[in-house]
């Protein structure tokens, strides 16, 4: 078994497109919030728990 010396987090900022008007913005993979799009006011992704559900298109994991 391999000890990680400096543990990486599991969570990860991930780039969204909105599939009504294709804006893109930056949101946290483990959001305790409903996030909405900023430009259409679409449900773009809602907390379950744990990670996110992302009702919208991943484009990047940053």
């Amino acid at each position: 078994m391999v000890k990680e010396l400096i543990p990486e987090p599991k969570s990860k900022f991930l780039k969204v497109k909105c599939l009504d008007c294709n804006s893109e913005q930056i949101v946290f993979g483990c959001a305790a919030t409903v996030i909405k799009c900023e430009a259409c006011g679409r449900v773009i992704a809602e907390p379950t728990g744990g990670k996110t559900r992302f009702k919208t298109k991943i484009v990047t994991v940053l």
